[in-house]
């Protein structure tokens, strides 16, 4: 295994934003989920959430370039489920929404340092009623031209680069907000991805890993191993 790997791996977990999140509402394009996830995962958010049919699939590994992986996706059945997930989490949370309306405000001038979770909608009929009454504060992207709105995909993007923008310049990307719970499984699906596909398939506990990444381990859990 390169060292490099699992230093790459340490450097993203080291910089997660537990406190901001996205949350998808009835969004059903999979190019769209797909786009919305990877740019989840490049800003630094650890956690999506999605109001999700309960038969529909959710993305796989490929759509989504490898992102899911790196995040904890939370399906919800309903918008009311959603709000209730992200404020147990974090009662101080901040609820947006994307929705034009009188008192929306320019999404660069909202303060995204504090705790904050982003509603996007549906592609064609937007955010629900119900989701906006959740809403702190609708934002919008202002528009030049004679389209009165972005792909949900790229509206997600500009508001959590800004997101990002400000959280870099206030330094909070300088906190390490994952216990060594949360991480451990991460670092060893990412630096072992074989041996984690048969420790799960064997039911096994992922061992430890020393300081660059290597697998300690007795020689019991290399023979359960071997055995089917």
């Amino acid at each position: 295994m390169q060292q490099t790997r699992y230093q790459r791996i340490e450097d993203v977990l080291s910089r997660r934003q537990t406190d901001l999140t996205v949350c998808l509402e009835d969004v059903h394009k999979h190019h769209n989920l797909s786009a919305i996830v990877r740019s989840a995962d490049a800003v630094g958010c650890h956690h999506v959430h999605a109001v999700w049919p309960e038969k529909q699939k959710w993305l796989t590994n490929n759509t989504s370039g490898g992102s899911k992986n790196w995040l904890e996706t939370h399906l919800h059945r309903n918008i009311d489920d959603a709000v209730t997930a992200m404020r147990e989490r974090n009662p101080e949370i901040q609820i947006l929404a994307t929705h034009l309306s009188e008192d929306a405000v320019d999404f660069r001038e909202v303060d995204y340092t504090k705790p904050t979770a982003i509603i996007v909608g549906q592609e064609k009929t937007g955010i629900s009623e119900k989701a906006l009454e959740y809403a702190d504060q609708n934002i919008i992207i202002p528009m030049q031209g004679m389209v009165q709105s972005l792909n949900v995909s790229v509206a997600a993007a500009l508001i959590l680069f800004e997101a990002q923008r400000q959280r870099e310049l206030a330094g909070l990307y300088n906190r390490d907000m994952l216990s060594a719970e949360v991480k451990h499984p991460l670092y060893f699906e990412g630096c072992h991805p074989i041996i984690a596909r048969q420790c799960k398939q064997k039911k096994l506990p992922y061992p430890a890993l020393d300081e660059n990444g290597e697998i300690v381990a007795d020689e019991q859990f290399w023979q359960a191993l071997k055995h089917t």
